[in-house]
């Protein structure tokens, strides 16, 4: 397994600190704009390859659509299962790419999931990424 940048000699590290959180404004716009996406059903993760990144490697955030729910505690309670997810799984991520990338994920259901549900998605999508960034689909 790949050690973590900035981690050596240390165990896994499964935090999802501010530096690696999307936060502006700008980058979530030119995600949108010039990102590539990666679908399974629930969830869809737009990708950046991207030059200016945190010693971690990827930046992530998560959306969901106020149009499909409109209470903000259950637009919340899905961000914070979709974090939670990529958490615990980004560890598939370091072990199989290289190169600074930013990720942002976007539910697309209409029903509350459960974690389980978020977290087979978010597996699957990692794979689809993996697969097209081994295949050589895209530009740096």
């Amino acid at each position: 397994m790949k050690e973590l940048p900035g981690h050596a000699g240390k165990e896994k590290r499964f935090g999802f600190s501010g530096k690696e959180r999307i936060k502006g404004k700008k980058q979530m716009e030119l995600l949108f704009s010039e990102g590539i996406s990666v679908s399974r059903f629930p969830l869809r993760l737009i990708y950046l390859k991207t030059v200016i990144i945190p010693e971690t490697g990827f930046q992530a955030g998560v959306a969901v659509s106020k149009r499909n729910f409109k209470s903000a505690v259950n637009r919340n309670r899905i961000k914070r299962l979709l974090r939670e997810s990529y958490r615990r799984n980004k560890e598939v991520l370091f072990n199989n790419i290289e190169g600074g990338f930013a990720f942002l994920f976007l539910y697309l259901g209409k029903e509350m999931p459960d974690y389980a549900q978020i977290e087979k998605s978010m597996l699957k999508v990692f794979k689809e990424f993996i697969n097209k960034i081994n295949d050589g689909e895209v530009q740096p």
